[in-house]
This record gives structure tokens, C-alpha cells and sequence, in this order.
């Protein structure tokens, strides 16, 4: 039905008024629009100052929400759909890397959608992730109510998952959070270890860990998970919160390996914020032949294994040599040989 009607707005492309922006939202999204102002609304960044014939604002900002709605639920079936079996925080983990801001900034400038914006009315070329990110979510809200629920879930799996995201390597990948604090830890000379809380059996015997992260015997947060590594990363990326958002548990820290050391230091460098490192490595650049160069960067640990860490470089228009079982055999190999 779908493939009939786009036929049929083809016909018609010839006829409108703006050909051009037409044919430019069919190449991001696969359809011909029927009604234009909401596309044309999507891409309305608020610093445009458009008002409608009542005075009051246009922009972007209501599709954005109703365009994020959308997403969680289309990507959630996706992600339920193709990965059967895996449990709920899996799941979560991975909608939540594919619809991040950061993310949905770069998809903006993959698919083209940041060239729009500018074609709608900002004439100055931008750069900035949560405007594009914005547009993206803004886009999808303005497909939902041109073409239905059905026409979002074609464009996320063929635009989007098909021929730019490979959602297994996103899934299996991961920020590692517990590299960056014991990286913190050691520029800072603060000794750091994990200790276990508690240990409980849930369901069909499936053990669930809860850690600490200590840092010179002050307690920081805690990480409760499946495994040993997932508890430790959860506990990791919290203190790394509380180092950034807490002064007096800084405090307690540097006083604690004051009186270990007994002399007073400065920290020497800032604790890594977990929401900028999230997105810290999303390097893509283009070459001249038109490719994209992906650049990845692997954390050290303390026992000088690498560990496959999650950016945006799996986001590229460039062709995807792993298959899936390959990448789910290398997250395997690595899981086994952490534990």
C-alpha cells in the first residue's frame, strides 16, 4: 500500500510548487510528503522567530516531542523484534545508545536532514549536535502525522538500520565506564576497588550482582547487574557522576588519601563526565573518494586487555563487513575472557 501511494505522489512531483524539497524529503525518508507544512515546520528552528497568522510562534519544538514519543516506540519494537530471548536492561541499554541525542545528531548530518534545516530558513551553516538531533526527532513527528506509524518503522529500518547503523554492533558494544574512573583514579594517584555488596539469585537461577566503587575506603556509588562487569560499570559511571556533581564527596576522597599519605594534593585532573564520554569517540571524517574513515578509539584496563568500547563510528553510510554472528561471537570471546 505503502509502495502504491509513493507511485502515485511521484506522478504529482512534477506538478508541485517545490519539486526540489520534495524530492530532498523522499532522498532522507523514502516518501513523497503529502502535507508539506509539517515538514516544513519540523525543520523550523526556534531562532527563526516565525509566527502564524495569530502571532503566535511556529517551530519545531512540538513535533520534536511528538517525534521523540514515536521513536522510543518504533525503536523499542525494532529492538525487541531482533533481539528475542534478551532481558530487559539489554533491551533498554539499546534504545537508549540509538535514540541518544548525540547519536540522532549524527543521523541528522548522515541523512542529510542538517542540509534541510538550512534550506528552511538558517541560511548559516550549523554545527550543533542538539539542533540536528532536534530536527531528526521533529522529522519523525512530522512523518507520523503525514504518513502513520507504519511509514516510521519503514524509515527506521530502511534508512536508518539497513544502510547506516549496524544495530548489532551498537548493541554489543559499550561506553566503558570502570576504564575511565580507574583512569581518573590513577592520573589522581587514588587508590580505587570494587567490592562486592550482595549476591542474589533471580528467576530461573540467574545470579545478580550489586558492587561498590571505593575510592581511598569512601564509598561511592553502587551497580547492581547480571554479571560481575555490568554491576562494575553501573557503579563506575555514578561515582563518575558524583566526583562531577559533588564537591564534598571530592572531599572526602582527597581527605581520606590526605591522611594516607599525610600531605595534602590537589586533584590534577577533572573526573570525565559519563554523559560527555557517552559520545566522547564519535569520530567520523570523510575522504576525498566520498568513504568514511571510522575511527575507533579501544579503552586500556588495568590488566592490558582492550575493551570494545561504543561510539558513533558504526553510524556511516560506508558498507558493513562484520555480519551479525560475527559480532555477537566477538562480544562472546571478550565476555568469557574478562570473567
Amino acid at each position: 500500500m505503502l509502495n502504491k501511494s509513493n507511485i502515485i505522489d511521484k506522478i504529482r512531483l512534477p506538478f508541485r510548487k517545490e519539486k526540489e524539497f520534495f524530492c530532498a524529503l523522499y532522498n532522507v525518508t523514502g516518501f513523497y510528503p503529502r502535507h508539506i507544512e509539517y515538514y516544513k515546520t519540523a525543520l523550523m528552528h526556534k531562532s527563526m522567530h516565525s509566527r502564524n497568522e495569530k502571532g503566535k510562534p511556529v517551530n519545531n519544538e512540538r513535533l520534536e516531542f511528538l517525534g521523540d514519543a514515536v521513536l522510543d516506540a518504533v525503536v523499542g519494537d525494532i529492538v525487541y523484534r531482533h533481539f528475542p530471548g534478551k532481558r530487559e536492561g539489554f533491551l533498554t541499554n539499546t534504545r537508549s545508545k540509538l535514540v541518544a541525542r548525540d547519536t540522532l545528531g549524527k543521523l541528522a548530518c548522515e541523512t542529510g536532514i542538517d542540509r534541510l534545516i538550512m534550506a528552511a530558513g538558517q541560511r548559516k551553516k550549523h554545527h550543533n549536535s542538539f539542533m540536528n538531533g532536534n530536527a531528526f526527532e521533529a522529522l519523525v513527528g512530522a512523518l507520523y502525522l503525514d504518513r502513520g506509524y507504519d511509514a516510521c518503522m519503514k524509515f527506521m529500518q530502511k534508512r536508518i538500520l539497513e544502510q547506516i547503523i549496524n544495530i548489532d554492533k551498537v548493541a554489543y558494544k559499550e561506553v566503558n565506564f570502570k576504564s575511565k574512573l580507574l583512569e581518573w583514579c590513577q592520573k589522581n594517584r587514588v587508590q580505587m576497588e570494587f567490592k562486592l555488596v550482595n549476591q542474589t539469585i533471580e528467576g530461573a537461577n540467574s545470579p545478580v550482582f550489586e558492587y561498590v566503587a571505593v575510592l581511598e575506603g569512601v564509598e561511592g556509588s553502587r551497580g547492581r547487574g547480571y554479571t560481575k562487569k555490568e554491576s562494575q560499570q553501573e557503579a563506575s559511571k555514578d561515582t563518575l557522576s558524583r566526583l562531577r556533581k559533588e564537591p564534598k564527596f571530592i572531599d572526602e576522597v582527597f581527605a581520606a588519601k590526605a591522611d594516607r599519605t599525610k600531605m595534602e594534593e590537589s586533584p590534577v585532573s577533572v573526573a570525565p563526565d559519563p554523559e560527555e564520554e557517552a559520545k566522547s569517540n564519535f569520530i567520523i571524517s570523510k575522504q576525498d573518494n566520498g568513504r568514511f574513515d571510522v575511527h575507533q578509539t579501544n579503552a586500556v584496563t588495568d590488566d592490558n586487555t582492550e575493551v570494545d568500547e561504543f561510539d558513533l563510528s558504526d553510524i556511516t553510510t560506508a558498507p558493513q563487513e562484520q555480519s551479525r554472528e560475527d559480532i555477537i561471537a566477538a562480544a562472546e570471546a571478550a565476555a568469557f575472557k574478562e570473567s
